[in-house]
């Protein structure tokens, strides 16, 4: 955590950096580059027009924040299912980077190789920049039209449900009531977002 400290503040680039860990310390190392919270609303950060990138651990719920907010990543992975989440962004999808060489759990990575990437990320001029901002954008607009009406978030929701309906679980028990023959009770709310 030092380094990544050491290296945000030395890159000359601002940041917000959002851990429930040794938040005090943390301020003091950042300086003025930096403002270190314990907690934020993340996906009203991410849609902020001045979020230039998204360092994270590529956990699912953030990823999907971030790209519903079209920002390019550095990927961080830390555990579990993480390294893969952060090979399709890096790999797959073109809207980020690794901030380490590979995605081994065990790899380290220096002061100065982050403080070199996230002048390298950050570089709004730069072609690689403007290519990986240009595809997190793209992805954005592809989340923005899947929950639009008719898109296919809706779509699916409801093939979803009609599935339910028809396989017999929302239809009524032989005894009148809305158990169905396996003993589930269906209480469907649907809300067609009008």
């Amino acid at each position: 955590m030092d380094e990544i400290a050491a290296a945000l503040k030395d890159s000359g680039v601002r940041f917000l950096w959002v851990t429930r860990d040794e938040t005090q310390r943390l301020k003091e190392m950042c300086g003025k580059m930096g403002y270190v919270v314990t907690w934020c609303d993340q996906l009203r950060v991410l849609l902020h027009p001045s979020i230039g990138g998204y360092w994270t651990h590529c956990g699912w719920n953030s990823v999907i924040e971030g790209i519903f907010s079209g920002v390019p990543f550095l990927t961080f992975p830390i555990a579990m299912d993480q390294p893969m989440i952060s090979k399709i962004i890096v790999e797959d999808w073109k809207i980020g980077w690794r901030v380490k060489k590979d995605d081994k759990l065990d790899t380290l990575v220096t002061r100065e190789e982050i403080v070199v990437l996230i002048r390298k990320f950050m570089d709004l001029d730069s072609d690689l920049g403007s290519d990986l901002r240009k595809r997190a954008k793209e992805l954005q607009l592809l989340c923005q039209d899947a929950i639009k009406k008719g898109g296919s978030s809706e779509t699916n929701i409801n093939a979803f449900l009609k599935n339910i309906f028809e396989s017999g679980l929302a239809h009524e028990g032989s005894n009148g009531s809305n158990e169905g023959s396996n003993g589930l009770q269906a209480h469907v709310a649907i809300d067609n977002f009008n």
